[in-house]
């Protein structure tokens, strides 16, 4: 049973490399991404606390932060090219599931940095619409 679990985690774990991997952002992107965090971490915070969105888009924000706090990473950071780039795939991935979910306004609305942040967000994030 433990071996069964163990795999499955192992496999797991495998398929998110892959699909990070897959899905990095180029260089640029990734370093833009890093940079903006402090300013994602708060609105992701803020997201989260917002009672007008439903439980199904704040548990994923709530998950989402809770990976970021963790000293434990899908892959270490100090790995060339993907280390860091597994938060900002995380990120964007869970950003583009409130947009979805939410709307825009939403974003919008509790985004604590300039307007420029918030278009690199946009970009990165590849969310729909203009931010």
């Amino acid at each position: 049973m433990l071996v069964a679990v163990v795999g499955a985690l192992l496999v797991s774990w495998l398929v998110l490399i892959v699909a990070v991997w897959l899905a990095k952002p180029d260089a640029s992107s990734a370093r833009e991404g890093v940079r903006l965090l402090p300013d994602v971490v708060r609105l992701v915070k803020r997201l989260a606390a917002d009672r007008t969105l439903g439980r199904g888009v704040r548990a994923p924000l709530w998950l989402l932060l809770a990976y970021l706090a963790s000293p434990i990473d899908l892959v270490p950071d100090f790995v060339p090219v993907i280390g860091y780039a597994d938060d900002v795939v995380i990120v964007a991935a869970v950003l583009r599931s409130v947009v979805r979910r939410a709307g825009p306004e939403a974003v919008r609305r509790h985004w604590p940095g300039t307007p420029e942040g918030l278009e690199a967000l946009w970009r990165i994030s590849r969310l729909p619409g203009q931010p």
